[in-house]
């Protein structure tokens, strides 16, 4: 039987897949603004997208910053991410100062979940997971390719990975280049979902093409789906009002 994880009142692997929308303002004011703005909204998590952050190489403005969001977020579960360029983010910083960054956020205690990269030094990955359990935070555990979909073999074998190394939430997203690969990632998840995995996933295929994997994760096995308000941080979210209504229809008929 899967572990449900309980991130303060949300119980992620039951039920609904939790709808997660991105923070990515540049500076302090628009992060207010933007948390102000989500704490009225139906999202279920927010995620602070840090490498849009003008300061994030600033670590004590990031943790005054950080304060500034649980105080308006309240009880919101949050996840505090710095995406690589790599992997599709804003910003590029040192493996060191990508694991300082990390190591400091979970020692506030003010996020819920971090996001750490599976193709990092496996070194540094044990480190922060290592780290955020110590502070009882989760982690997901995410890797994410733009350019296209690997074979169903591989999604599995990253997936499967990130549950062997420690991550509370496996997690990929990958690039569709056809309607098949949009099925390969589906089925990957399917198979995931009811071999392997003992803790919920997390997957998608991004862009118009993946549309259809973020609104079906309750069919196919993926948790936590990621919906967009004003800004979306990849391509392919879909405003969170529609989202929310697609996801209870089908729940409906399940």
């Amino acid at each position: 039987m899967k572990n449900v994880i309980q991130v303060k009142n949300i119980k992620i692997g039951e039920g609904i897949p939790k709808i997660c929308v991105s923070m990515v303002g540049r500076t302090t004011e628009e992060l207010i603004e933007e948390a102000s703005y989500l704490q009225e909204l139906e999202a279920d998590i927010v995620e602070w997208r840090a490498d849009f952050y003008d300061h994030v190489e600033d670590m004590q403005v990031v943790k005054e910053t950080l304060a500034e969001l649980r105080f308006i977020l309240e009880e919101k579960p949050l996840v505090f991410t710095f995406r690589s360029l790599k992997e599709g983010g804003k910003k590029q910083v040192s493996p060191s100062y990508y694991v300082a960054l990390n190591k400091a956020v979970v020692e506030t205690r003010l996020v819920d979940l971090i996001d750490v990269e599976l193709f990092n030094d496996e070194k540094d990955v044990a480190t922060l997971i290592k780290a955020a359990h110590a502070h009882n935070i989760r982690v997901i555990i995410s890797n994410h390719d733009f350019d296209k979909t690997p074979p169903k073999e591989d999604i599995i074998s990253r997936l499967r990975r990130a549950q062997e190394l420690g991550g509370d939430l496996p997690k990929i997203a990958v690039m569709p280049n056809s309607s098949a690969d949009v099925l390969t990632l589906l089925d990957a998840t399917v198979t995931m979902n009811e071999k392997y995995a003992d803790r919920p996933i997390i997957t998608m295929a991004m862009a118009g093409k993946g549309v259809v994997s973020r609104l079906s994760g309750e069919i196919f096995g993926s948790a936590v789906t990621f919906g967009a308000v004003k800004t979306a941080s990849a391509p392919g979210q879909v405003a969170i009002n529609e989202l929310r209504q697609t996801l209870n229809v089908i729940h409906r008929h399940l």
